[in-house]
């Protein structure tokens, strides 16, 4: 992002000269579609569009530019030449700025959304007047967005790279391999377990890559590679259809480019061939 995101609670008092308005019905957000292109309503498109909303939640300054998070109600219909779309239908289509303050947006729109009463006691919950929480005003319980944090790993032998394949992907398609936290573990061990449970193999050397928002629906993948460091693959069947070692110059179908586990990929792929300039 050129012009950097600085995340906000509190909306300005007096109506903004700009904005972008990330609406969603759903986990469905509303855009301008435009051949291979999507965008944005802006200030003065969405309020003329007039679309019953449920809540509107502020998130933020580009630059001059105010960004809102809106809920708009399950009745209203998509105004001509507009379409609700999943974000994962928009990675190509919507700018990568955009598209990520859109995964920030429909995580705290479905946050809202879920939390309206107390999971103690029952009682509406109200919105905190500071922070990006919801409250309880009988108990006083406090509710915030959730994030729900996962590994990914990118495991590596030799010149070869882990690639596995999920029934959920799209035909064709492999990616490296990922699962969620549990209670009482360190990362390290979450990756050794899931590498363990999908594929049957022990790993080594294991160490920090990057993090990404994954909002499907409300991830924090943290990326990392390993070494083989031992056993034959066996795939845990009710997660993966199947899982082999592939070498640069044979590789399957891989995940888009905008995802941590390509990131993953071609960064391996470019430490085996650093002159290759192609990727």
């Amino acid at each position: 992002m050129n012009t950097p995101f600085v995340s906000a609670v509190i909306a300005p008092t007096e109506s903004p000269a700009t904005a972008l308005f990330f609406a969603f019905q759903d986990d469905q957000l509303l855009v301008y579609l435009d051949g291979d292109t999507a965008r944005l309503p802006e200030l003065g498109d969405f309020t003329a569009l007039g679309l019953p909303t449920r809540a509107q939640h502020y998130l933020g300054t580009v630059g001059a530019t105010h960004c809102y998070a809106v809920e708009i109600a399950a009745e209203a219909n998509a105004p001509t030449d507009m379409a609700f779309k999943g974000l994962r239908d928009l990675f190509e289509l919507l700018d990568e700025d955009h598209f990520w303050l859109g995964a920030r947006a429909v995580q705290i729109v479905a946050w809202n959304r879920t939390h309206k009463f107390c999971s103690q006691c029952g009682t509406p919950t109200q919105a905190h007047p500071r922070d990006r929480a919801r409250i309880c005003p009988d108990c006083g319980l406090q509710f915030f967005p959730r994030l729900s944090p996962a590994i990914i790993v990118l495991v590596e032998k030799g010149g070869e790279l882990l690639l596995a394949r999920s029934p959920r992907f799209p035909p064709g398609r492999y990616s490296v391999l990922a699962g969620f936290v549990e209670p009482g573990e360190t990362l390290e061990e979450a990756v050794a377990r899931e590498v363990r449970e999908e594929v049957n193999i022990q790993v080594d050397n294991i160490r920090y890559f990057g993090s990404q928002l994954w909002p499907f629906p409300n991830s924090l993948m943290l990326g990392f590679t390993a070494s083989y460091a031992g056993g034959e693959i066996g795939i845990d069947e009710d997660e993966i259809v199947d899982a082999n070692w592939y070498s640069p110059d044979n590789l399957p179908e891989l995940p888009p480019n905008i995802s941590i586990a390509r990131k993953l990929i071609d960064t391996f792929l470019a430490k085996q061939n650093p002159h290759d300039q192609s990727r």
